[in-house]
């Protein structure tokens, strides 16, 4: 099997989606893909109980009606394969919840091409392999936090707790850090035998900001005492301020209770520090190693007679070995214990990070002797702290771009918003044109809601002549700048289709002819729904064709029924862009003194309420059929009132737009012409 094969499981109903997708992937770039293709999730769960796939693309719209839920089916088979949504609209709350579920990714099915089918589902893998990673790691933390025999803590410098692991507790005598920290709120109060043994140490604090080996005698829950030692460092923010000490406990009761029994034993002491990992020495008033461990003479290449006598300067370079006798001097004057990191290099090995404490070694009146040295190996913790340090810088530098290309991005929609607004009547045109607008035979209105910066609908009116208004409205797939393109486009054509004006099925069938001319170079198709009517205040008809679109309510408030305009003889028109050789034919109906026309997009009524269930058109109609006396304005404000309460005041989810014309008046009329009449919607 080719080892850069990337397997990809697609569940989703739709067969025509699933060629789609497989053709996209064939065009990806950068890597090998294999697409298996299930139409139902329990046989896509069963390929994944039996195969290694690399990602799942999960359509959000399957028949069970889950929805998002289906996540969790799968995660409970696949936990570790990343899951990409595939959804019919560009809506960030829905892209949002989907990754909240435990998806990787949301795409738009109109939007997928293969740049970004082919980025989307690496990142997807390279994202979930980061995940994993991140928890193995976070749980090796936690493993090694709540199983090391020390106690670690965080306190604060009041004296309580903040956190602490099982191993405190226990060497306190706790059956939990719960129980630890409720009871010990008062640190130099509770544990500490010797009163002002807490105010010696926040003393050392403040001078050194770290304690080590901070060695105290300390009550247990029970009472009883026992030594432990203290490795602790304090923590501050970015101006300086303290904001707690973290550190380490060991139970030290057996260790001093050998020492005190051989305190004056040097065998004892050397063999303690022979064991230990870290490089141990100790020197005398000129400077002289005096003594070293083991692990010492590995670091610097020489065996212990070799070093005994000697000082810094026949092992290090010149200026190491200045600074190294610097330290010295000064602990011995001093007599206060000195921590640092330091570069170490002996004269045979390569440079290195070392973690030092010297402290100064006093004779039985106190008087400084000589020194005590002990280090560690911290190179690779130096390099972490230095890439990491890269990566925040580099982290930031990206970050600063990304927010510049996002503000430059932001004033391009600005524009491209007023742009369109544009676009739109901004007067309607009065009939005849002579007359006064309020005088007109038509009066229009319109309600126009882009849910993104910019949108897909898009509605027009013209004036034909005195007595006859054209009206367009069109939903182009999606929304945002490329279904707002579209919208432009089908503008254009639209104005050049004028002279077709009077006859609604040639002009769709020529926009239709000419908006497939030109998607077809783009490579991917966008579905347009159109609709187009002419209303003759000459003959008293209303001449229509339909493209896919909404069937709009033709309003008779003089005898309260409600018309859905269909197509004569019943039969539904593909969407423009479709088919070029699509037909739209023309239907009539009568048109009387007092009608109005309502025209609309899905957007109206494709709304999500409370539990997931969405506003109908067929609540819309009803909403409609209680309103016919209002006009249009009022109706339109308060369907759209009504609609956003259902939604429980959330957006529109799709572009929404309303466009009304009611007829004032009629000239005498002439014959219909012979023409299937519309469907009629029950009063």
């Amino acid at each position: 099997m080719d080892s850069n094969l990337i397997k990809i499981l697609l569940i989703a109903d739709d067969t025509d989606l699933a060629r789609h997708i497989r053709d996209i992937f064939e065009q990806a770039k950068g890597a090998n893909f294999e697409l298996i293709f299930s139409d139902q999730l329990e046989r896509g769960i069963a390929f994944l109980d039996g195969d290694d796939f690399a990602l799942v693309l999960l359509d959000l719209f399957l028949s069970n009606g889950a929805k998002l839920g289906n996540i969790k089916k799968i995660q409970a088979h696949a936990p570790k394969v990343p899951i990409i949504i595939l959804g019919l609209v560009d809506d960030e709350a829905v892209a949002l919840e989907a990754v909240h579920k435990g998806a990787q990714d949301y795409l738009v099915k109109s939007q997928i091409n293969p740049q970004l089918l082919g980025r989307a589902t690496r990142y997807a893998i390279e994202r979930q392999r980061a995940d994993a990673a991140l928890m193995e790691a976070e749980q090796k933390y936690h493993g090694i936090f709540d199983h090391i025999v020390e106690g670690i803590f965080q306190t604060t410098p009041e004296g309580r707790y903040l956190s602490a692991n099982p191993a405190l507790a226990r060497i306190y005598g706790y059956a939990s850090p719960e129980e630890l920290m409720a009871d010990v709120t008062d640190i130099g109060r509770k544990l500490y035998v010797e009163p002002g043994r807490r105010a010696e140490f926040i003393k050392l604090m403040q001078e050194h900001d770290t304690v080590t080996d901070f060695e105290s005698r300390i009550y247990r829950k029970e009472g009883s005492i026992i030594w432990i030692a203290e490795n602790v460092r304090a923590i501050r923010d970015s101006k300086g301020k303290l904001i707690y000490y973290e550190g380490t406990v060991e139970d030290i009761t057996q260790r001093r209770l050998a020492e005190e029994k051989v305190r004056n034993s040097e065998a004892l002491y050397h063999s303690l520090v022979e064991t230990l990992p870290q490089n141990i020495f100790r020197k005398d008033l000129e400077g002289r190693f005096t003594f070293v461990n083991h692990r010492f003479c590995q670091t610097l290449g020489h065996k212990q007679e070799e070093i005994i006598g000697k000082s810094d300067a026949d092992f290090f370079p010149a200026d190491l070995a200045q600074k190294y006798q610097r330290d010295d001097q000064r602990i011995m004057e001093t007599g206060k214990t000195f921590e640092t990191i330091e570069q170490h290099q002996p004269s045979k090995g390569e440079k290195i990070y070392v973690q030092v404490v010297k402290t100064p070694l006093c004779d039985m009146q106190g008087k400084v002797m000589g020194l005590q040295g002990i280090f560690w190996d911290i190179s690779e913790r130096k390099r972490a702290e230095e890439q990491i340090r890269m990566a925040t810088a580099e982290l930031a530098r990206s970050r600063e771009a990304l927010r510049k290309r996002n503000d430059q991005m932001e004033d391009d929609l600005k524009m491209a918003r007023e742009i369109q607004q544009t676009m739109l009547p901004q007067v309607y045109p009065a009939f005849p044109k002579e007359a006064n607008p309020c005088d007109s035979i038509f009066r229009f209105c319109h309600r126009y809601y882009p849910t993104g910066a910019v949108g897909g609908d898009y509605f027009n009116v013209m004036a034909l002549s005195d007595t006859e208004a054209g009206v367009f409205i069109c939903d182009v797939m999606g929304h945002g700048v490329r279904s707002a393109l579209i919208a432009a486009m089908v503008r254009a054509l639209v104005e050049e289709l004028k002279p077709l004006g009077t006859e609604p099925g040639k002009l769709l069938t020529k926009l239709n002819r000419d908006l497939c001319a030109i998607l077809k170079h783009t490579g991917s198709p966008m579905l347009t729904t159109a609709f187009y009517m002419v209303a003759d205040a000459a003959t008293g008809t209303l001449r229509y064709a339909n493209a896919g679109h909404p069937k709009p309510l033709l309003i008779q408030p003089g005898t309260g029924k409600l018309v859905s305009m269909a197509n004569g003889d019943g039969k539904s028109r593909p969407a423009l862009g479709l088919f070029e050789q699509s037909v739209y034919s023309t239907t009539a109906c009568p048109l009387t003194e007092g009608d109005a026309v309502m025209l609309f997009t899905d957007g109206l009524y494709e709304v999500e309420g409370a539990d997931q269930q969405l506003y109908t058109h067929e609540m819309l109609v009803n909403a409609v059929r209680q309103r016919t006396k209002l006009p249009l304005t009022e109706m339109f404000d308060e369907l759209l009132a009504e609609i956003k309460q259902f939604a429980l005041g959330q957006e529109f989810m799709d572009d929404v737009c309303l466009v009304g014309v009611e007829v004032a008046a009629l000239k005498p009329t002439v014959p219909v012409p012979s023409a299937t009449a519309a469907v009629k919607v029950e009063a």
